[in-house]
């Protein structure tokens, strides 16, 4: 067996609406530092925003956290998959309303496209959105994209969906 010891380092971004979202993104959050292979380097403080769809639901609570792994890209969409199952998301509409929902925004600085829906590095909607820039900002200001620019850039092109910092 192929023990694998290179690590990188990973955004992932949580988000929630439903079951008490800021509790729901807390323990999301001690679930991912629970996997094997994953450790837990930062966490931002949790957001209020509206939401980036339907607006007939409740706002949401993001955050980001940056994690340090050695799982391959496709191993850690599926251990945060589970998690997802865990909480008991059930997909109901595009951008809808949601229990937990977990995305990998950057993987290092790689791009991956694998011909699947769900694993696309970096996020394609990452650049567009206040409550995945700012909570990265936070926690690594000095962030690069895969073409070596910062992610401070992007700063002012980023939707404004009332964001609101809740927790620090």
């Amino acid at each position: 067996m192929t023990t694998l010891t290179a690590t990188t380092d990973v955004l992932i971004g949580l988000g929630s609406n439903l079951d008490n979202p800021q509790q729901q993104v807390t323990k999301a959050i001690e679930a991912i530092k629970n996997v094997n292979g994953i450790s837990l380097q930062k966490a931002s403080s949790i957001y209020e925003s509206s939401p980036q769809g339907p607006k007939d639901q409740e706002n949401f609570c993001n955050a980001v956290i940056l994690v340090r792994t050695y799982l391959p890209p496709e191993a850690l969409l599926l251990n945060l998959q589970g998690i997802e199952n865990d909480f008991g998301r059930i997909k109901t509409r595009h951008w809808g309303e949601r229990v937990i929902d977990l995305d990998i925004l950057y993987y290092g600085q790689s791009t991956i496209d694998i011909q699947t829906p769900d694993l696309h590095i970096p996020h394609l909607q990452a650049l567009t959105r206040d409550f995945v820039i700012i909570p990265v900002l936070e926690i690594t200001p000095d962030w690069r994209l895969p073409d070596g620019s910062p992610l401070k850039d992007y700063q002012e092109t980023c939707f404004n969906h009332q964001l609101t910092k809740i927790n620090a």
